[in-house]
């Protein structure tokens, strides 16, 4: 039996309907997810300290079974870097790759602003997903020295505590860009054939896809999919079973 992991980025404030509806759908079909919580100021919206009710529903999240774990401190860029870096921060992340070129220092600082602002509102967290996916050198050692259990990349969950990496595809949607139908049907068929292969892989939901209704229609058709074939869902926590 393969194993997928659904991961409902850019959870904050400014996009807190668009969650509740990715999450909603979720529930409906009893898949777990992973949340990935921006705690301080993202796009439009307050730092995630000054939405109580915001806070009230991802403890119930949690409470309900779903993980809760870091995606940046603000999803925003950071200059600096090397040009390389920067230029796979804007084909990958459109710009918002905010751990892409980081020191250890930087990253470390950076980390555990958001490690302290999530904790005032009582959530703890033991995994990171960089925007992007896109992590430096840095920053995987800043990880480390705070005790994650686990970070994920592109291709990959990266478990900190037993150093291993365990290959596991996620598939995403650009909405609005280049290559958005080519992806909706590689979500789709790659899921299917992950499932098929017993394979594990992973989906992950932006609030952005929310407003092409074909690709919600091909992120829940994958996740169906998988489901009828008998891949089990699960979250990054209890993939690697760890605790920070």
């Amino acid at each position: 039996m393969s194993e997928f992991v659904v991961s409902v980025h850019d959870v904050a404030p400014a996009t807190f309907g668009a969650i509740t509806e990715w999450v909603a759908e979720l529930d409906a079909r009893n898949v777990p997810c992973t949340l990935l919580v921006i705690p301080g100021p993202y796009g439009d919206g307050p730092g995630i300290g000054e939405d109580p009710d915001l806070v009230a529903y991802l403890h119930e999240a949690a409470g309900k079974g779903h993980e809760l774990s870091l995606h940046g401190f603000r999803h925003a860029g950071v200059p600096g870097g090397a040009p390389w870096r920067q230029a796979v921060n804007q084909v990958m992340a459109r710009g918002a790759g905010e751990f892409c070129s980081l020191t250890r220092t930087h990253a470390f600082a950076l980390l555990r602003q958001g490690l302290d602002e999530l904790s005032r509102v009582g959530i703890d967290v033991v995994g990171f997903t960089p925007p992007g996916w896109l992590a430096s050198p840095g920053t995987r050692r800043a990880l480390g020295d705070l005790h994650f259990a686990y970070w994920t990349s592109h291709l990959a969950v990266h478990d900190l505590k037993k150093d291993r990496a365990r290959r596991m595809p996620a598939f995403s949607h650009r909405p609005g860009g280049a290559g958005e139908r080519t992806g909706a049907v590689l979500m789709m068929r790659g899921a299917r054939t992950l499932t098929r292969l017993h394979t594990p892989f992973r989906i992950a939901l932006h609030p952005a896809d929310l407003a092409r209704p074909g690709l919600r229609t091909a992120a829940l058709e994958a996740i169906d999919d998988a489901l009828a074939a008998g891949a089990k869902p699960t979250t990054y926590e209890a993939l690697v079973g760890g605790a920070r």
